[in-house]
């Protein structure tokens, strides 16, 4: 399953025509403690680099943005009991929506592990 990650440091896994996005470790490690996630709606269609969800950590709240065009098929209902999953296990657990995947193509705009790595090397 292919990972993208976005200059938003959103990562994505793509499985088929199904996609699910997450925030990165580092985006986690600068926000804090997260004490509260709103995730979208099911059924709600999001655009590219439009807003998806927001976290709210002991520091500051953060935007999510979408990733990718699509629709949301499913939310991490997890997080809304344990919002500190997001700090525990970012990259897999912490997940927060399950879409569709509209426009295949918009990959191609999207960063693979290694130029991630080099962009927030970068930072």
């Amino acid at each position: 399953m292919p990972r993208y990650f976005t200059d938003e440091h959103e990562w994505i896994d793509v499985e088929g025509s199904t996609a699910t996005v997450g925030i990165t470790d580092y985006a986690q490690e600068q926000l804090g403690d997260i004490v509260f996630v709103e995730l979208p709606q099911v059924g709600t269609t999001l655009e590219q680099g439009g807003d998806a969800a927001v976290v709210e950590s002991v520091k500051a709240a953060s935007d999510v943005y979408s990733p990718i065009d699509g629709k949301v098929i499913e939310v991490n209902e997890d997080l809304e009991e344990d919002p500190a999953l997001v700090n525990t296990d970012a990259d897999e657990g912490g997940w927060f929506f399950k879409m569709t995947v509209a426009d295949a193509s918009q990959f191609e705009g999207l960063m693979d592990a290694k130029a991630y790595k080099a962009f927030c090397d970068s930072l």
